[in-house]
């Protein structure tokens, strides 16, 4: 059993209802995995030791939150090169915010990411039967590739 760490911001609690659904995805893999805000991850050895991570943050002025910038610099440090990758995030209108972890997650941190691509939702389709499924196919996905 593999074990993928999904990290993430929440303004409203979308972002973070996303992670729990992905996280049930992971689990139905057949894959632990370990939920964390990003505020409680102090170094990036926080963040070592997993063979999976998939990162979360709703789109704030069509971009990522400043938190999450930062955080995204401290991953930097943990050396994830190659390692298997997701992102995720909620949004009322625009969604940039997934794309741009996910395009740093691949280009700068040479990671494999999920076919998927990044996985923007509206937040008032988070909890609607759809969107709880297609969060859990999300992580369902990328567990599959840990296997």
């Amino acid at each position: 059993m593999k074990k993928v760490l999904v990290a993430y911001y929440s303004r409203t609690g979308k972002t973070q209802k996303m992670a729990d659904y992905i996280a049930e995805g992971i689990r139905l893999s057949g894959n632990a995995v370990e939920m964390k805000k990003i505020v409680d991850i102090k170094s990036e050895k926080d963040i070592e030791g997993y063979d999976g991570y998939i990162f979360g943050c709703p789109t704030y002025h069509k971009s990522i939150t400043k938190n999450f910038e930062t955080f995204l610099f401290l991953v930097e440090k943990a050396g994830l090169k190659g390692k298997i990758g997701g992102a995720f995030g909620s949004s009322t209108h625009s969604g940039e915010a997934p794309g741009v972890i996910f395009d740093t997650m691949e280009h700068v941190f040479a990671m494999k990411m999920t076919n998927l691509g990044p996985f923007d939702l509206r937040e008032n389709v988070v909890d609607s039967n759809e969107g709880i499924k297609a969060c859990q196919d999300y992580g369902r996905t990328l567990g599959g590739m840990l296997n």
